[in-house]
């Protein structure tokens, strides 16, 4: 295939390179003449092991080349990558020049060809940009039936770049035009990953919600350190018993979108740590942003069920998470506490939580601290469906599709599961991975 990389920085380079290694015939182009004379002259404009290697033997057997010229470059192009820079301005919000430059460059170029081009953005941008910039950009010079639109965010490190383009966690594509989607997947042929589309949106913000977790984890590691020298303990062995669970500590599981966490462990055990280290003179700023971060999801919900100004409240699902009676520091019960201070009039369902049944703790934190709840207390769907202007799903349980399918009609649904629950019944496991096929 015919491919341009707008581009020779840091990902073109690599990007460009280990496409003509793959067999196909790559343009770089870059506003640099001296990259793209470094290039041509077999030589890598970045440090990077093994990427000089790789361009002198792409260069020498005619598949890659540079140039400045933009419309050179775009001659016979099928697929064109960009990969320019979006660096940072001040507070934070990335600089677009060059991707808009680079948009109306390629329209112009593009513009009276016979084909449709595929144009590929792999520039790490927010979500909303390619619809915001490129587009506009784009169709302001070709008009929009001359390109199909995709975003391919890449997944590669600074010293193992050829590496994590062979062996990518995925190869992600984000866009609504199958056609463009299917081109971009035939650029990665070979490529032993699974192969993820999605939403234009979706994509652009997946990369940097990895970034994001790669340096909350750095930081976590570091506090967890800190912490465990002011303690008398060892952070590195600490650390490597923290990665040997990889059922809960290194693995997908707390990862999914849903309502703020309670229980009787996770909240008590943070306390102690941010207590722990206020005792040792220890800032630990990541660790002590957790509970706020968690009450603050908490306090948006009370404030979206009073923003719809309704007071017959019903509520499903008190425990902490499904599948247990524990209340003990459930958000669903802070919520409820609030709402009903409010002067909702609440009902609740939670087929678990029967205080005739209850035991020990359980049955003693219901007594003590939120009897007032325990009397809200239903034992069947059709008391809070049709009590309710408003119902809130807390969990994702049976007790909630059955609520959901019994929901009379105008009542307003508030998902605080954020979608486990979809059309009256629990999401699966299978649903959740449509998306993702193996890659050919």
């Amino acid at each position: 295939m015919n491919v341009t990389v707008f581009g020779l920085g840091y990902v073109g380079c690599v990007t460009a390179a280990c496409l003509a290694r793959n067999g196909h015939h790559v343009s770089g182009i870059d506003i640099s003449a001296d990259k793209v004379s470094m290039i041509n002259a077999r030589r890598s404009p970045i440090v990077e092991p093994g990427l000089s290697e790789l361009i002198a033997q792409v260069v020498d057997c005619g598949r890659l080349r540079a140039t400045t010229d933009a419309a050179d470059a775009l001659r016979h192009a099928q697929v064109v990558l960009i990969c320019v820079g979006t660096p940072s301005l001040p507070h934070g919000r990335p600089d677009l020049d060059a991707l808009e430059r680079v948009g109306r460059e390629i329209g112009s170029a593009i513009g009276d060809g016979p084909d449709p081009v595929a144009v590929v953005l792999r520039s790490t941008v927010l979500p909303g940009t390619t619809e915001r910039v490129l587009l506009p950009a784009l169709r302001d010079a070709c008009g929009s039936s001359r390109v199909r639109v995709a975003v391919n965010p890449e997944f590669m490190r600074e010293g193992s770049a050829i590496s994590d383009f062979d062996h990518p966690p995925m190869v992600l594509v984000g866009s609504d035009d199958p056609a463009a989607a299917a081109l971009v997947r035939s650029l990665y042929v070979g490529i032993s990953a699974p192969f993820v589309q999605a939403s234009l949106r979706s994509a652009e913000l997946a990369k940097f919600a990895a970034n994001a977790f790669h340096g909350l984890k750095v930081c976590f590691a570091n506090e967890i350190a800190d912490l465990a020298a002011a303690l008398g303990a060892d952070g590195g062995e600490v650390m490597k018993i923290f990665q040997i669970d990889r059922k809960l500590n290194v693995s997908a599981a707390y990862l999914r979108p849903g309502f703020a966490f309670g229980g009787s462990c996770i909240p008590k055990d943070l306390r102690a740590l941010v207590w722990a280290a206020r005792a040792n003179d220890l800032d630990v700023p990541l660790l002590s942003s957790v509970l706020p971060s968690n009450d603050g999801q908490i306090q948006a919900a009370i404030e979206h069920v009073l923003s719809l100004r309704k007071r017959r409240i019903g509520v499903v699902g008190l425990a902490f998470k499904p599948d247990t009676d524990d209340l003990r520091e459930s958000p669903v019960v802070t919520l409820v506490e609030a709402l009903i201070g409010k002067g909702c009039d609440i009902r609740v369902l939670d087929t678990n939580v029967n205080v005739t049944r209850l035991t020990g703790a359980n049955r003693r934190y219901i007594e003590g601290e939120i009897p007032h709840i325990a009397s809200l207390l239903c034992e069947r769907v059709e008391e809070v469906t049709e009590h309710a202007e408003v119902l809130v799903v807390g969990s994702s349980t049976s007790d909630a599709a059955a609520a959901l399918a019994a929901a009379r009609p105008g009542c307003v649904v508030i998902d605080l599961t954020r979608g486990a629950i979809s059309s009256g019944r629990l999401a699966s496991a299978r649903e959740e991975k449509a998306c993702v096929e193996a890659a050919s």
